[in-house]
């Protein structure tokens, strides 16, 4: 499992060089962007060059760990102000995943504090807050199989003891969205794993259809037996087979729980709902807003109608 994540990675960074996966390409082309600044993350980001809450976060950290990585600071305020600009900067791609956000503050909270601090120099800041950013890599990979584990123990519970299951999953929560490993796939890795899954449905997840590009790419790499359905057949798919949970990621959870996620999560959870299928969200701590109290105060991104309307360059819907 560990080399065929590696060959999934979608983010390749060793000090001063970052490099992603172009996943508008995906399946049919492998290729990664060489990421020289924050800009390069900002555009790869607002893109969906690269997607997933936690990939997100990550890949507009590193970015500015990247551009500062070779560049001298005089003082202290000077490195602060650059920093906190930004990572605000960073926020405004996507601003629906929450990730990004509160990596942001995290990351401006612990500049004040070491800023404040006479004995530390801006040198040794800079030093800092790069390692920092490097951390949230491995940090990411751990609390994902913590989320795999904790997530298939608890769907298994309800299933007799040595008996298969089927599961459905939403869009793409796996290595291709995040440090490696997954959210909602990685608990589907890990039943798996388990010897414990029977078969994984996926929709095809309109209108970038990460589903049928990257879920079903994953799945085939990692030979998990799956098929993809289309995203309007869901209800059948309950009518007709005996699925036992509905696994999928979040971009952001409100502090009442309730959930951001791919459009189309909404319909699914209605439908799981009226056959008494199980409704799991797969996520890391990292995706919970505390400031936001219910779902209605999300700010919900509006893309370009064009990736409705075509796919690629080709257009698929009439004209207006």
């Amino acid at each position: 499992m560990a080399s065929e994540m590696k060959k999934l990675q979608a983010i390749r960074y060793n000090k001063g060089k970052l490099e992603v996966l172009d996943q508008l390409l995906l399946p049919a082309q492998t290729k990664y962007i060489s990421i020289a600044g924050v800009e390069d993350g900002w555009k790869v980001i607002s893109k969906m060059q690269v997607r997933g809450a936690p990939a997100i976060a990550i890949v507009g950290c590193l970015s500015l760990a990247v551009e500062i990585y070779n560049e001298t600071f005089i003082t202290k305020q000077m490195f602060k102000q650059e920093i906190e600009g930004k990572l605000n900067y960073l926020v405004s791609a996507r601003p629906t995943a929450v990730n990004m956000k509160l990596a942001a503050d995290d990351l401006i909270g612990m500049v004040n504090d070491w800023v404040e601090k006479s004995v530390i120099s801006v040198t040794e800041i800079k030093e800092r807050f790069i390692h920092e950013i490097e951390a949230m890599l491995e940090k990411d990979i751990s609390n994902n199989m913590a989320i795999g584990t904790f997530g298939a123990e608890r769907i298994l519970k309800d299933v007799p003891s040595g008996s298969s299951l089927q599961l459905l999953t939403h869009c793409n929560t796996g290595s291709l969205a995040t440090a490696g490993y997954g959210t909602a796939l990685g608990v589907i890795r890990k039943i798996f794993d388990q010897n414990r899954l029977e078969h994984v449905f996926c929709t095809e997840t309109r209108p970038y259809n990460q589903g049928a590009r990257l879920t079903a790419y994953e799945f085939v790499h990692d030979k998990i037996p799956a098929t993809l359905v289309l995203d309007s057949m869901v209800a059948s798919l309950f009518k007709s087979r005996k699925i036992a949970a509905v696994v999928v990621g979040a971009d952001r959870v409100a502090s009442n729980g309730d959930t951001a996620n791919k459009i189309g999560t909404y319909q699914i959870a209605v439908v799981a709902k009226h056959h008494a299928v199980p409704f799991y969200v797969a996520a890391p701590s990292t995706s919970i807003d505390f400031e936001i109290s219910e779902g209605d105060r999300i700010e919900i991104e509006q893309r370009p109608d064009r990736e409705m309307t075509h796919i690629g360059e080709h257009r698929i819907a009439a004209p207006a």
